[in-house]
């Protein structure tokens, strides 16, 4: 098998582990962990296993490039992570997974600033369409259309999916100069200074002994697999394709978490009910986004596809 096809599964299964993570963290926030504490369990407990991994590559990075993996640290680790967990503590699983599927729409955004990729009719149909079904997601919130999300949690997912997309265009030129890993453990290395500050007094306030063991689990899936793991894989991806190809991986996500929310309100009745927050007009600004990214996927010009 080739490494395109390789880095298209790996971009499915990073997907799903970030679908799932919706209700895992949701779960244990705010009633056993502070969002932004729990974001410096996740940086720090990664970053060990990353320098873990690196100790055996022990790759030297040019000075000139660390002005890069600094930004990358703070949009891709920092405020990425802070905004979402932050933002998912306060809004349904449900929203922001749609939400979420914005990224490949702002990804355009962002290249065609940075990078100056050129935008096409299509794609700016894309854009308005794709937009279009986020804002009336947006609305809908402010106007108590679901019974477990809230308009400044959209607000903060929405933010992330923009410093998330950010991030993505950062990070790309230091893959074709350097081993994944020793990218990514350099941007949490400086994700981690950013985040430390924010995270630092709630991880204090942390009771590990009161925690039950069904919590315990849930902050171990959060940083091995949801961390640690989709974060290495993403960026293997993302060494052979580009961010607007990854970035179209996200719209598997509402998908994913509907039906993950789905069998645990029908498997383990779960008793926040977070399936009930998928409604006709929800499904409706999905497909808007759906489309959008479709439009601006289209097409892709040759050293995109995969």
């Amino acid at each position: 098998m080739g490494k395109r096809p390789i880095a298209h599964i790996t971009l499915f299964l990073v997907n799903v582990i970030y679908a799932a993570n919706y209700l895992v963290a949701k779960g244990i926030m705010p009633d056993y962990i502070q969002p932004s504490g729990f974001i410096l369990l996740r940086v720090a407990g990664s970053l060990l296993l990353f320098l873990t991994l690196h100790f055996f590559i022990k790759e030297k990075v040019e000075k000139k490039d660390f002005g890069r993996l600094i930004l990358a640290g703070l949009f891709g680790v920092a405020i990425n992570q802070l905004l979402f967990f932050n933002g998912l503590n306060l809004t349904s699983p449900i929203n922001a997974s749609i939400i979420m599927t914005s990224n490949p729409i702002l990804v355009l955004v962002i290249s065609h600033m940075m990078l100056r990729e050129v935008i096409t009719k299509n794609k700016i149909l894309g854009v308005l369409i794709g937009g279009a079904g986020a804002v009336l997601l947006l609305l809908s919130t402010k106007q108590g259309g679901s019974q477990h999300a809230s308009l400044t949690g959209d607000v903060l997912i929405f933010i992330n999916a923009m410093s998330y997309g950010i991030y993505l265009v950062i990070v790309k030129p230091l893959l074709s100069k350097y081993k994944p890993i020793t990218v990514i453990t350099w941007v949490f290395t400086f994700g981690l200074i950013f985040v430390i500050p924010f995270g630092l007094p709630q991880a204090i306030e942390i009771d590990w002994q009161a925690l039950p063991s069904s919590v315990l689990w849930g902050v171990f899936y959060v940083v091995i697999f949801t961390t640690f793991l989709a974060y290495l894989l993403n960026i293997f991806a993302l060494k052979i394709v580009s961010p607007s190809v990854s970035s179209t991986y996200i719209y598997l996500q509402p998908v994913l978490a509907g039906l993950f929310a789905f069998l645990a309100d029908s498997w383990f009745n779960n008793e926040n009910g977070y399936s009930q927050d998928i409604t006709w007009f929800k499904l409706l600004c999905t497909l808007m986004i759906f489309t959008g990214v479709y439009l601006v996927g289209r097409k892709k010009a040759v050293y995109e596809k995969g």
